[in-house]
């Protein structure tokens, strides 16, 4: 009988599958993953490219994101700017998160 920690097919969810879920569902944190999928960002470029975003709850995500190792702080060159950049880990999400852009679109397209 399947468990609902076993991660193969089943009619249970997996627990690490919805812990997934959620992380990656938590408001803002998908967009700024997509942000970040065309390369780093100053934060000030990271809350442009999402508006109404706060900058308290983008610092929060983006905190969360470093601790989950999917982005890192880092230092822009050639200057001293400190930005943020996906891991080798959070650009593999970048075909999980176009998946869902794509299947978007095509419920959209009149």
């Amino acid at each position: 009988m399947n468990q609902p920690n076993e991660c193969g097919i089943s009619s249970h969810v997996c627990n690490n599958f919805h812990d997934t879920i959620e992380f990656i569902g938590k408001r803002w944190m998908g967009v700024i993953i997509y942000t970040l999928m065309s390369g780093p960002k100053r934060f000030h470029e990271i809350t442009e490219g999402i508006p109404g975003i706060s900058d308290r709850l983008l610092t929060e995500r983006l905190n969360e994101l470093i601790k989950e190792g999917l982005v890192i702080k880092k230092q822009l060159e050639p200057s001293t700017i400190i930005g943020y950049e996906l891991t080798d880990s959070g650009m593999e999400l970048k075909e999980v998160i176009t998946a869902i852009r794509n299947w978007m679109a095509k419920r959209t397209t009149p």
